[in-house]
């Protein structure tokens, strides 16, 4: 349940309001109700969310948020050892890591990253994630339906490609999903999502001495060398390694979850994709606009001078959270955003984000999706759900949202 508050007025800001926002538990594709009706009647708004101090702007409209994370006047590397208002107790992004740095520091860390995630790297990954795909799908269809789609493909799918990438031992993948579940966790206590930060920041480098010992042909061992030659320091290395790895293990398993599940509960367009196959890359991008795939919102940004959004001044120190959720639902921008239209040929989603914090890791995601797709569309085209939609169950207490189990049949 969403409260309005007054605050004191500041100049710039008379008579704005805050919201408190507690990012309700949502099912399915439900879009959070706050972000739908700011983006419409209050596009550049105050709001507190559960934890942290104080109480940030949050920007909902699509050319809002693109000149925001486009404009170098607003900071993240100004929120390190602030508290920020936050859905979770414990800040993600580590002090320092790529996700809270600005240029030059970004600058230098994307670019060590980045090669591993070239078109080059990825159409190499691709010939992996699909013969994979094939030895998961099937035993799939060897063992015979029902199959509880998480556990038999989108979630061993990006565990063992990015096992691959980073030469990551298979024994130590069990391990760090255990991690991840507390790290993106939305309701564990600070203490435990220390510990855990701890606990794998540790792992990484202890792993991190082994492979300058006996360096492999991966992406870890790659980014061990540079910190060797001195071009990322220890924990600039233990950060990139962590980010990679949660967003393969939780947000390309919840994606490609998702992806399927409003397939199947959006017969029209799924008839017109297995009538189509060639609409898969369009498809992959207006399931990336439309599904709200996290909750709340992401990190925030500092800004570090007086800015102008439309009416609204924002001071210098102020605190901004963009929703790239509510950016693609823009009906200014998307027509009839709340609906997947296969077809849709307008502006680009921002489900990667934009600007110098875009997704590092986008094309190895498309990848990753159009394989799961394709690969179902072409073994099983009789795919459906097992249940009615209503009884499919989905995280909770989760900063990234998708089905906990996903039963199919076909």
């Amino acid at each position: 349940m969403t409260e309005t508050r007054p605050v004191e007025p500041t100049p710039g800001t008379a008579g704005t309001a805050v919201h408190d926002w507690p990012v309700d538990h949502l099912d399915a594709l439900e879009f959070d109700p706050l972000l739908h009706r700011l983006l419409r009647e209050e596009p550049v708004a105050r709001n507190r969310l559960r934890f942290g101090e104080g109480d940030a702007w949050l920007l909902t409209r699509y050319e809002d948020v693109k000149a925001v994370t486009a404009d170098p006047r607003f900071s993240r590397a100004l929120t390190v050892d602030r508290p920020v208002t936050s859905m979770t107790p414990h800040c993600l992004a580590p002090a320092g890591g790529i996700g809270r740095t600005d240029p030059p520091d970004h600058t230098r860390l994307r670019r060590l990253v980045a090669q591993a995630f070239n078109r080059k790297r990825v159409a190499e990954l691709r010939v992996g994630a699909q013969a994979i795909a094939d030895r998961l799908v099937g035993a799939m269809v060897r063992h015979g339906p029902p199959a509880e789609l998480t556990e038999s493909l989108t979630g061993p799918l990006p565990e063992r490609l990015i096992g691959t990438l980073l030469g990551l031992p298979p024994a130590d993948l069990p391990r760090l999903q255990e991690w991840r579940a507390v790290i993106l966790s939305s309701s564990r206590s600070p203490d435990e999502g220390n510990t855990v930060k701890a606990e794998i920041a540790g792992y990484f480098r202890e792993l991190a001495d082994h492979r300058l010992r006996h360096p492999g042909d991966d992406l870890f061992s790659e980014l061990v060398a540079a910190h060797a030659e001195g071009a990322l320091s220890r924990p600039e290395l233990i950060s990139l390694s962590v980010m990679v790895v949660l967003n393969a293990l939780d947000q390309v398993r919840n994606q490609t979850s998702t992806m399927v599940y409003t397939l199947l509960t959006h017969p029209e367009q799924l008839a017109r994709l297995r009538a189509e196959p060639a609409l898969l890359p369009a498809t992959v991008e207006e399931l990336l606009r439309f599904i709200p795939q996290r909750n709340g919102v992401g990190l925030p940004r500092i800004a570090t001078e007086d800015v102008a959004i439309g009416d609204t001044l924002i001071r210098a120190g102020e605190a901004v959270y963009v929703s790239y959720l509510a950016a693609n639902r823009d009906p200014s921008v998307f027509t009839d955003p709340d609906r997947p239209e296969l077809t849709r040929d307008e502006a680009p989603h921002l489900a990667f984000g934009h600007g110098a914090h875009y997704c590092v890791g986008a094309a190895l995601t498309r990848m990753q999706a159009e394989v799961v797709l394709g690969t179902l569309l072409r073994e099983l085209p009789g795919l459906r759900l097992a249940v009615p939609p209503g009884r499919v169950s989905w995280h909770r207490g989760t900063v990234n949202r998708g089905p906990e189990t996903l039963p199919v049949t076909w």
